[in-house]
């Protein structure tokens, strides 16, 4: 971030100082990191007090001023040198994160991330000022894959800040504002919401120049109600771009296509078919499902076309690719250099369509960090690809957990889940979890078809990556997917470094 002293950050967010002067607020500069985590923090940083599921961050103040915090942000004295703001009266539930910050049971959580807010407002605005252009990305799915194409994409124009992971709510979005400085010429900001309202508030700490709506599907159907509730909280994002910006829409999706009648902004439209301002051409996937296609693109009156092969894996990155490939258009990218950056750009993030192979020949697809129902259907779809490709007829797993927050539909979409996989003809699916839900996913699948011993039904990933190891085979495929509330994360990672025992 850009360097202030103590006072001037207590000033920015209404805060008042404790256990240190106002002398020597005036002349200590926070010129480190802004961190939740004491362990990260460096010389020169400034902590975050925030409570946790486990530990509440007031705990670890002097262990953070220890490791080279010059302050910290907290709702109470806590006998070293802070800027103090008032808890709220009114405390929300919040989601950290990392899962640092599950709860807030006196409100002050909501009252340092709402300071926390200011401070990224007004750093945003001063970078702003000095040239940085902040893009966001919104939509169902694919947020943080299109997040991280676009880092990709727009590194040979200029330094990127982008979210490590899915850092995209209340706390990792200004915690990723708060990355950027002075040299920094590209902030990428990914935002998520559970609550109408969500993405506004978030668009307003850093109001984007360029935004970017990928599309809107069911993920957290159980908060909003509706999928015309969702749209409307992904339209959030448009409505808060200015004149001058751009929105870059995903005319495929109708919901996402609509939004053009809501932006100031000029809008850019990308599709998998022509007529749009980016698009592709037919796309074919390798025997990975790494998809390739012809990047058609419109500027100036002029149509230009480039080759791409991307480095990601599944077809539905091609919408995810398209998007990045309009922004670093509008940035200035020639469509060779975009495509080349796309043919670079493996995946980032972890446990997310990560796919590897090991010495037997098994492919594990590690999607496990979160899911609903499009991603799941993407991800089979993949999976059915990487066994079929070239002829070969290997065996497919789908190894799947809970989609969260579905609400009503719950028990009706893993039911089709289950029977996705039938009609896919995947080879065997575990489905993990003793749930109501899973056991909708399990018997969709039976009643589907022919299914007996083809689909089972574990209680928790212990006994899934028991029966894999008993099972698997030279050559097998297997889709581990779930959202990240069902912890099947580790189960991937054992299954990609299985050890002694697998065979």
């Amino acid at each position: 971030m850009i360097e202030l002293t103590i006072a001037q950050i207590a000033g920015i967010i209404g805060g008042e100082l404790a256990d240190i002067s106002a002398e020597d607020a005036a002349a200590t500069r926070v010129t480190g990191t802004v961190e939740f985590d004491s362990r990260k923090l460096g010389p020169g940083g400034l902590f975050l007090a925030l409570p946790g599921a486990q530990a509440d961050g007031h705990d670890f103040a002097a262990a953070a001023v220890a490791a080279g915090a010059v302050a910290v942000l907290a709702a109470r004295p806590v006998g070293v040198p802070a800027i103090i703001v008032q808890p709220s009266a009114a405390p929300d539930s919040i989601d950290g994160a990392s899962g640092a910050l599950e709860h807030d049971a006196d409100g002050s959580g909501a009252a340092v991330l709402s300071a926390l807010g200011r401070l990224a407002n007004a750093v945003a605005t001063e970078l702003v000022a000095g040239g940085l252009t902040i893009i966001g990305v919104t939509g169902s799915s694919g947020k943080t894959s299109t997040k991280d194409l676009l880092a990709a994409v727009l590194a040979p124009l200029g330094e990127v800040v982008a979210p490590p992971g899915s850092f995209n709510n209340e706390l990792g979005h200004p915690w990723t504002v708060l990355r950027a400085t002075p040299a920094t010429d590209y902030l990428i900001l990914e935002m998520s919401a559970r609550h109408p309202g969500n993405i506004a508030a978030l668009a307003a700490i850093a109001p984007p120049s360029i935004a970017v709506v990928l599309n809107v599907g069911t993920a957290h159907l159980g908060e909003f109600g509706s999928r015309e509730a969702i749209a409307a909280t992904k339209g959030e994002l448009p409505q808060a771009v200015p004149a001058s910006g751009v929105v870059v829409l995903n005319a495929d999706d109708s919901a996402v296509a609509a939004m053009a009648d809501m932006t100031a902004g000029r809008v850019v439209r990308v599709s998998r078919s022509p007529g749009a301002d980016v698009w592709a051409g037919p796309v074919s996937l390798d025997e990975l499902a790494r998809p390739r296609f012809t990047l058609h693109t419109r500027r100036d009156g002029a149509d230009a076309q480039v080759e791409v092969e991307l480095a990601v894996h599944g077809d539905h990155q091609v919408s995810n690719a398209l998007c990045a490939a309009a922004v670093a258009l509008e940035c200035g990218a020639e469509p060779a250099q975009v495509a080349a950056a796309l043919a670079a750009a493996g995946p980032v993030s972890r446990h997310r369509m990560a796919v590897h192979t090991r010495t037997d020949g098994v492919t594990v697809i590690n999607d496990a960090y979160n899911a609903n129902p499009d991603s799941m259907v993407a991800g089979l779809k993949a999976l059915a690809w990487m066994a079929r490709e070239a002829g070969r007829h290997r065996r497919s797993w789908a190894v799947l957990g809970e989609m969260a927050e579905l609400g009503d539909d719950a028990i009706s979409e893993h039911d089709r889940i289950g029977r996705l996989a039938v009609r896919l003809d995947v080879s065997r699916l575990v489905v993990v979890g003793t749930g109501r839900a899973m056991s909708a996913m399990h018997q969709g699948a039976v009643m589907e078809g022919s299914w007996g011993a083809e689909a089972m039904l574990v209680p928790d990933a212990d006994a899934a990556l028991e029966l894999l190891r008993d099972e698997l085979q030279e050559g097998d495929v297997v889709l581990v997917k779930a959202s990240n509330a069902a912890r099947l994360a580790a189960l991937a990672e054992a299954l990609v470094d299985p050890g002694p025992t697998t065979r």
